[in-house]
């Protein structure tokens, strides 16, 4: 069975940093596309956080993040890491990250194999 994996997540002060990871299980598994890695609060809608195409390594953020997060990927280890910096209390939320099988890496219904997520408490 092939499974992603997401870790990393915690409580921060504003200002902080924290590293996540999505590891994927299984020999089989394949990233096709890339992967993602989006966010929901309670009661809010899934957003999109940012993504990365397995191919090339080139990357897409949401202008929420942009210059604060960055994503990046080990082959070896078939894992995406999302690296937070500057967070926010805005960023509090649920992490989750998923594989990629679409064109438009900020629409969510073109990830499949989500995690189980990480949360991300960001204090103020």
């Amino acid at each position: 069975q092939v499974q992603l994996v997401e870790s990393g997540g915690g409580l921060v002060q504003a200002g902080g940093s924290l590293r996540l990871s999505c590891a994927a299980s299984g020999r089989a598994f394949s990233n096709l596309l890339g992967r993602g890695w989006f966010r929901q609060a309670p009661g809010k809608e899934r957003e999109f956080v940012a993504a990365i195409r397995w191919s090339d390594s080139s990357t897409d953020y949401a202008d929420s993040v942009k210059g604060r997060f960055t994503i990046s990927r080990d082959i070896a280890k078939n894992t995406v890491y999302l690296q937070m910096n500057s967070l926010k209390p805005e960023d509090t939320a649920v992490y989750y990250c998923g594989r990629r099988f679409g064109l438009d890496a900020r629409d969510s219904n073109v990830y499949d194999y989500w995690g189980q997520g990480t949360q991300v408490t960001v204090s103020s």
